[in-house]
């Protein structure tokens, strides 16, 4: 070993260097596991709760999720691809459902031992300027802010410790003197109760929480800066996912399932601008889809009142762009939340325009032992798909020695980085669209892959 080499390792916990570190226990991390187990790849996972499911692990710090969280994905459209959900749940399991099934999964497949638990990641670093190894500093949570903590070498780091946990916050002019949530911090509607509560965007939380609010506030208000269609979670007896999944099965054009879309949407939900509610300023499928049959039954019955977007916070009061203003006891902002990795250097995920530029969102053009699992937002559910993103991480971390030839096509791939992945849709340019993907045509190019890699 050269004076140099020897050097970079002081301070290095020996024994990780033909190993992988998952940085996640939730629903991206297990699967990584099962996916490097099941092809015999060393790996940690360190994970800072005390227990798996990341945010369906209701009432932990980093969990957004409240008490009357249900899926807004159907089962078969959501579940891992070799681990099924118990046939006796519902079509849209509940939060305390989905965390029994994540601990299912984690015991049928053994994974707890390789899990070390109520430990955080404090760094991540390549090890040289060629990132031959990655050096990962790990420390009990709760020690200290000045302990040094424990740092490993690692032969490749797999980070998913998900992306709806760190709050978004608009930013408008005034002050607010009343009560402030956001959206991953409510949790029961007894905080509700009695108040006059303000629930700010329009994303699957926030119509949820407004339509909690109905049955509970003293009045409630919906501000949202355009309109949305507000899909049902069933159209004729079946999930409204399932009924689309036919179509995109069927290879029907985007301008056909649009059709038939508007019509569902007409029958089920019909035109909710009559109640007070903005008009669509987007095609359907143009925007992440609001699944929430609830909403527009409080919209229709008064119980929830449709505001434009915030012009000014005044005290007690906030103003609207329409020159309105009501009197708010509670604000709740469920707008969104920030993809960050507090652990390293952006630079090193190949970040632009706010997030991580990865070919699949998965993989960095450069680093060959460097991956990003669940960094999506589909139009539908997450951890099949994810699951099928782990399994190509897999692939291509054994081709690299098992068959090169393979291994040099595929980096050829990734070097192109983040591509469109909206399966022939424009979405409307926001934040909240920055992982978007068309979860079928997302899922059956990495299905090819999959193949391809043997």
């Amino acid at each position: 070993m050269s004076q140099d080499e020897s050097e970079s390792t002081i301070g290095i916990t020996p024994g990780y260097e033909q190993k992988y570190c998952i940085i996640g226990a939730g629903s991206s991390g297990l699967t990584a596991a099962k996916n490097l187990k099941q092809a015999g790849i060393p790996f940690d996972v360190i994970e800072r709760e005390d227990g798996v499911g990341g945010n369906w692990y209701y009432g932990k710090p980093n969990s957004s999720v409240y008490r009357s969280t249900h899926l807004i994905s159907s089962k078969p459209l959501t579940e891992y691809t070799d681990f099924p959900m118990p046939a006796d749940y519902p079509d849209f399991p509940s939060h305390q459902q989905v965390l029994a099934y994540f601990q299912a999964y984690t015991r049928h497949f053994a994974l707890e031992p390789y899990i070390a638990f109520n430990t955080e990641v404090t760094r991540v670093a390549p090890s040289s300027p060629t990132a031959e190894f990655w050096d990962v500093t790990i420390r009990p949570v709760g020690a200290p802010a000045d302990e040094p903590g424990e740092t490993r070498r690692y032969r490749g780091v797999i980070i998913a410790n998900g992306h709806n946990w760190l709050p978004k916050y608009p930013d408008y002019p005034g002050a607010f003197t009343g009560e402030t949530l956001h959206s991953s911090e409510y949790k029961t509607p007894d905080i509700l109760e009695g108040k006059r509560v303000l629930v700010v965007g329009a994303g699957n939380s926030g119509c949820d929480i407004a339509a909690e609010a109905a049955t509970h506030a003293r009045k409630t208000f919906l501000s949202t800066r355009r309109g949305y269609y507000y899909m049902p979670k069933f159209f004729f007896g079946k999930p409204v996912d399932q009924v689309g999944e036919i179509l995109l099965s069927l290879g029907l054009p985007l301008g056909i399932r649009r059709a038939v879309g508007n019509i569902t949407y007409s029958v089920a939900v019909g035109d909710l601008s009559r109640f007070g509610a903005k008009k669509p300023d987007h095609k359907l499928f143009e925007t992440h889809p609001i699944v929430n049959a609830q909403l527009p039954y409080f919209i229709a019955h008064g119980d929830v009142m449709c505001k434009p977007d915030i012009r000014e916070l005044q005290g007690e009061n906030v103003a609207f762009v329409d020159g309105t203003s009501e009197p708010v006891d509670l604000i709740i902002y469920a707008t969104g939340f920030r993809i960050v990795f507090p652990f390293m250097d952006t630079a090193l995920l190949n970040w632009q325009r706010g997030h991580p530029s990865l070919y699949l969102n998965v993989f960095h053009p450069q680093y060959d032992n460097l991956f990003v699992a669940g960094l999506i937002q589909p139009d539908s559910g997450q951890w099949g798909i994810v699951d099928c993103q782990c399994q190509l991480i897999t692939r291509f971390i054994l081709a690299q020695t098992k068959n090169p030839a393979k291994a040099n096509r595929f980096r050829a791939l990734k070097r192109r980085g983040q591509e469109n992945y909206s399966g022939g849709v424009t979405y409307k340019e926001s934040t909240r669209h920055y992982v978007e993907i068309e979860h079928h045509s997302y899922r059956k190019k990495v299905e090819r892959l999959i193949a391809q890699m043997g």
